[in-house]
């Protein structure tokens, strides 16, 4: 066995334990769950028994997670940088542990739309945290106010559109897939009218 071979099961003999005690379950408790001796289980967890893949499939199990997320090994990119949209203010991360997730911290300064024909509407969910200011979220017939420190989650096939109350607002838009497609979509076809 070489070094990164130890070290990767140190690491998912740790995540086991660590797993089990924010479950505020004794080694009597998992054990039972996974259908494991006591004494089996404290010895892999202790490293005095070798890690085999059919327990570690039934110990995920019990914990709740997935194998994938048991074995996972730490990235040696944990800090990213934004890719900033000088053009439209906002700053854009991808979640690397989920691509299908996009995160964009704007600064707002104008309210939201009067118009409702100019609100958007399209398949996904969006989420929308509010750094500083006031946020006004239109969303279908609804005027929600969302204060600094307070957080919104949606179905964006509701027809949606954000804006400041009074002052500029900053908010974080974490996107998933289908709601980014849609976003980026709308700002083709907003930025071809104003082209046009």
């Amino acid at each position: 066995m070489t070094q990164a071979d130890d070290e990767v099961e140190s690491l998912v003999r740790r995540r086991i334990r660590a797993l089990r005690v924010a479950q505020g379950w004794s080694l009597e408790e998992l054990a039972a769950r996974a259908s494991v001796s006591q004494s089996t289980l404290s010895r892999i967890e202790n490293g005095q028994r070798r890690l085999a893949l059919d327990q570690l499939v039934i110990l995920a199990r019990a914990l709740g997670t997935s194998l994938d997320q048991l074995v996972e090994t730490a990235s040696d990119d944990v800090v990213t940088s934004p890719v900033i949209d000088g053009a439209h203010g906002l700053m854009r991360w991808t979640v690397k542990s989920d691509p299908s997730i996009s995160v964009v911290r704007q600064r707002m300064t104008e309210p939201p739309p009067d118009n409702p024909a100019r609100m958007r509407a399209h398949p996904g969910r969006e989420w929308l945290v509010v750094l500083s200011g006031t946020a006004i979220l239109l969303l279908g017939h609804r005027r929600l106010r969302v204060e600094t420190n307070q957080a919104a989650e949606f179905p964006t096939m509701l027809p949606h559109a954000i804006g400041t109350e009074s002052g500029p607002c900053e908010i974080l838009g974490i996107f998933d897939r289908d709601a980014r497609r849609g976003h980026q979509r709308d700002g083709a076809a907003g930025r071809a009218e104003a082209d046009g």
